[in-house]
């Protein structure tokens, strides 16, 4: 189930609240004795996590759950560059669970999303800190927000209270609130496509050091792919300038262009 992203928190008694955490979306699926870790895209998260799914021994057999893999800081808030180094900074990863789909091979997604938590928070039981419930405030959305931003944290998921769990669907049940941060990002590469650049690669500045941040596609039209794919070729570099791109086997690296870039 997907969030709809707002500008305006929706507010009221029908309205649950949770933190927005920064991390990769994933579910799990203990399915005849196997646990299984998956991305919202559908690929196995099991090599990149082999920790995550050692500490999620204590879910129960034919039970899916769904939550996000978040690396904390020192001060214990989410951090998405620390979860770029993830073999280096494991003991500052967890999954966080924040919903129960299926449990025990009883298919729980047509409940209102606070019968589901109530079940959840009553049968999941982990022995790792690495495995945590998200908690979910019923408060305003004005003292969410307040407090979200008094921590330095990166915004607020509403959920109302009788949502279904409508897998795969954006139908505003779930909003997602992101408070004012901003970040400059630098162009560091590209992946091609049939109009020319199918996304960017960018990143930011730690220092010398250019971090990777994420993949972009979106707000491209045709024109404007072999428009910035003409401007970028002159750019080109044999070597990549980001020190902790992730996955740089050929299965999803293997095609991306890079660009000379220099710190200004």
């Amino acid at each position: 189930m997907e969030c709809l992203a707002v500008s305006r928190l929706p507010d009221g008694v029908d309205w649950a609240y949770e933190v927005k955490l920064d991390g990769y979306r994933a579910v799990t699926i203990n399915s005849n004795g196997g646990l299984s870790l998956y991305s919202k895209n559908h690929k196995s998260f099991d090599r990149q996590y082999p920790y995550i799914i050692e500490a999620l021994s204590d879910l129960p057999e034919n039970t899916v759950i769904d939550g996000e893999v978040v690396a904390l800081d020192d001060r214990g808030r989410p951090d998405f560059n620390l979860l770029q180094h993830s073999r280096s900074q494991a003991s500052r990863i967890c999954y966080f669970v924040f919903d129960l789909l299926i449990y025990e091979n009883r298919d729980l997604t047509r409940l209102p999303f606070v019968q589901r938590r109530r079940i959840m928070s009553s049968v999941l039981k982990f022995r790792s800190p690495s495995i945590r419930i998200v908690q979910h405030f019923e408060t305003s959305a004005e003292e969410m927000v307040r407090a979200v931003r008094q921590q330095g944290l990166e915004g607020v998921i509403a959920k109302r209270k009788d949502s279904r769990y409508e897998a795969g669907k954006r139908s505003g049940s779930w909003a997602k609130y992101r408070l004012n941060r901003g970040q400059e990002l630098v162009i560091g590469g590209y992946m091609p496509g049939a109009h020319g650049v199918d996304s960017i690669i960018v990143g930011y500045y730690r220092g010398k050091e250019l971090v990777y941040i994420a993949r972009v596609r979106n707000g491209f039209v045709p024109a404007t792919r072999r428009q910035v794919f003409a401007k970028l070729q002159p750019l080109l570099a044999p070597h990549c300038p980001f020190v902790n791109l992730p996955e740089k086997h050929k299965g999803r690296w293997g095609d991306g262009r890079f660009l000379a870039i220099s710190l200004l």
